[in-house]
């Protein structure tokens, strides 16, 4: 009884109340978690910079097989999240478990089957991304703890995402956050006192991811959520992972791009030598605050709107958009100041060579002209794919790391240098934004309408 009461709390909570409470609470526990997350990853870079830049170029580098990992867990992650919100705004409970038990399975097996792949072909794979022969010993032992992780690192996405789409967003930080710290206070242990090195630093990442994928789920096994974990509720239909992961498929498509923008990216910094791809590896990490600080927004945004869409609630699903968009936004203005006044000292924070803070304070003051239309085309993209329309959402997932970005850094860096390589990603994002703009107007006439004339997706 008392599981029955707390579930139909939570479609009152996302079905009734005012839309911007509903917003900010389950937004604030998500930036919580997207900030810690960004910290402990920063962390890694802060530290290893301290070895050389060589080293701090190497974990750039191997960001790109991160960002491949990444791709499959969030994949399966946002799948399940998305139809989990929708079916839970439908009363359908039991479908829900199926998706959210599916997606578990099959990111495990996915990140197993990755960490096999990617330890038998490392060497390629680290060449192929853009390490130099200077780069590869600290690239290596790297890359090979963060594969090791890769089973615990996409089941804890699913966890995470599909206890925020049934509203637990503070626990989900919560899971984030013990691992987060874990690894912070290992870092420096490992990589100075036990001289580890590069090593030491995914060493305590892995460490880190395993303890929040066991607190989360202990959540799950203490029986205080909707959604239960069980072997009987994984599906033997693969039209089911077909569901998942084609909802999932534009998130798969953005860290899938992150991946090979990242390997594009270092391959023409490279010709700059170890400091230019040092630099972008740390002008990228402060880029990705502001974008952390929007996802976490836009991961308190998506649950509310895909409820809301399941039950019909259009009005509600437009004024979580609109809320979303404010709130993002302005974080990104506070940024973008930020960027363009103190490039130089926050690039000093990390790493005091003076080649690496002047290309990398040049490439964060580029990335401060865009940071204002940031959260716009970010929510445009996640309103999309929370409601289900794939195709679309595939569409603008692709173009700021992909059909935008790799044109302009394999070409751009030819014709104007390495100015070129430092405007690269602040472009794609403006063209990204001019092109969500008539996405969205489509979107609200056509499908946020009065039920009876919206189609479904």
């Amino acid at each position: 009884m008392k599981q029955a009461v707390s579930e139909q709390e939570r479609r009152d909570e996302m079905l009734s109340r005012p839309v911007s409470r509903v917003v900010a609470k389950l937004a604030l526990p998500a930036v919580v978690t997207q900030l810690i997350t960004l910290i402990y990853n920063t962390a890694d870079t802060y530290f290893v910079s301290q070895i050389n830049k060589s080293a701090s170029a190497a974990v750039g580098a191997a960001f790109a097989v991160m960002s491949l990992i990444h791709a499959v867990g969030f994949g399966f992650a946002m799948g399940a999240s998305s139809l989990c919100s929708r079916n839970l705004g439908a009363s359908k409970k039991k479908d829900a478990e199926v998706y959210a038990n599916s997606a578990f399975a099959g990111a495990i097996l996915s990140g197993v089957l990755l960490c096999v792949l990617g330890l038998s072909l490392l060497h390629p794979i680290l060449h192929l991304v853009g390490c130099s022969e200077t780069m590869l010993p600290y690239a290596i032992p790297y890359a090979k703890w963060i594969l090791f992780a890769a089973p615990l690192l996409c089941g804890t996405f699913v966890l995470n995402n599909v206890l925020r789409s049934e509203g637990q967003a503070a626990y989900s930080m919560i899971g984030t956050l013990s691992g987060g710290f874990l690894n912070m206070a290992l870092d420096p242990l490992f990589i100075f006192k036990f001289n580890m090195g590069t090593a030491g630093a995914a060493l305590a990442t892995a460490i880190g991811m395993g303890v929040s994928f066991l607190v989360l789920l202990a959540r799950y096994l203490s029986g205080r959520t909707i959604i239960k974990l069980g072997f009987s509720k994984i599906s033997r239909r693969p039209k089911t992972y077909w569901q998942i992961l084609s909802t999932g498929f534009p998130t798969i498509c953005r860290q899938g791009w992150a991946s090979v923008s990242a390997a594009a990216l270092n391959t023409m910094a490279v010709g700059y030598g170890d400091a230019a791809v040092a630099a972008m590896a740390i002008a990228n990490k402060c880029y990705m605050l502001a974008r952390n600080i929007v996802l976490g927004v836009g991961q308190g945004f998506q649950p509310v709107a895909g409820y809301n869409y399941g039950a019909k609630q259009y009005d509600r699903t437009k004024r979580a958009f609109w809320f979303s968009t404010c709130v993002g936004s302005a974080f990104c203005v506070v940024l973008c100041a930020a960027f363009a006044v103190f490039s130089r000292q926050i690039m000093g924070l990390f790493i005091k060579d003076d080649e690496v803070i002047a290309f990398g304070s040049a490439a964060l003051r580029f990335c401060s002209m865009v940071l204002p239309v940031l959260a716009f085309s970010t929510y445009v993209n996640q309103l999309y794919q929370s409601l289900g329309f794939r195709w679309q959402a595939t569409l603008l997932a692709s173009l700021r790391q992909g059909i935008f970005f790799l044109p302009i850094v394999l070409l751009l860096p030819r014709l104007v240098g390495e100015i070129g390589v430092q405007a690269a990603q602040p472009l794609s994002d403006f063209f990204t934004f001019l092109v969500s703009v008539p996405f969205l107007i489509v979107f609200l006439k056509k499908h946020l309408k009065d039920p009876n004339q919206t189609k479904s997706p």
